[in-house]
């Protein structure tokens, strides 16, 4: 694939024209983070906070809710006039950007970073960037939280998105960020695989 990202753009335009299915859509947050972030009372308490690929922002509106200042990307022009649209009071930063090329003044800057399904729509040539791209992110002191879709090595896959192995989720522990936990839980409801990670990684402080 010559350009990893480009169809996640036509993809939004034609969904928004009726012409097709964003997969990981539901209009609603992840149930995996909601559960996540209710068990641990996790709350923002000032800090700041990241949502990559946030598509159309349920994730976002969610993580903002817990008192994070809270910054949502997404490579899609699309998916991010989209969240802006149905969220016009929202409190979240919304930003085109890209998970392959980002603001240099995003490195180590943000206390809670959540994944939810953006680096198993990317081919395998280009995961392992996006991978370090994503625990780039955490701040020292800081929490990476990845909910993706999960398999078993040499599992038939047809995608994207491609659910990962569990190879693929330690690879998060990188550039100094380290496991917490990896737990393959009840999938998300309504998602094509039927299993799912949650894995929760910190950078020490």
């Amino acid at each position: 694939m010559s350009d990893p990202t480009g169809w996640f753009e036509p993809l939004y335009r034609a969904a928004e024209a009726g012409e097709a299915v964003v997969p990981w859509d539901h209009h609603a947050a992840s149930p995996l983070l909601v559960e996540w972030s209710g068990s641990r009372a996790r709350r923002g308490g000032g800090g700041r906070a990241i949502v990559v690929g946030c598509g159309l922002g349920d994730d976002a509106e969610h993580v903002a809710s817990l008192g994070f200042e809270t910054v949502a990307f997404d490579i899609a022009p699309t998916a991010i006039a989209g969240a802006r649209r149905r969220f016009p009071h929202s409190v979240v930063e919304y930003v085109v950007a890209d998970l392959l090329d980002l603001p240099a003044g995003w490195r180590g800057a943000f206390d809670l970073v959540v994944e939810h399904i953006t680096v198993q729509a990317l081919p395998e040539p280009v995961r392992g960037s996006a991978i370090a791209a994503v625990s780039s992110l955490v701040a020292p002191g800081g929490t990476l939280l990845v909910i993706s879709g999960a398999r078993s090595e040499g599992e038939p896959v047809d995608g994207p998105p491609w659910p990962l192995v569990r190879a693929e989720i330690e690879v998060f522990a990188t550039g100094g960020v380290e496991a917490v936990s990896i737990d393959e839980p009840a999938a998300d409801p309504g998602r094509p695989w039927t299993r799912a990670w949650r894995a929760e990684f910190r950078r020490p402080a």
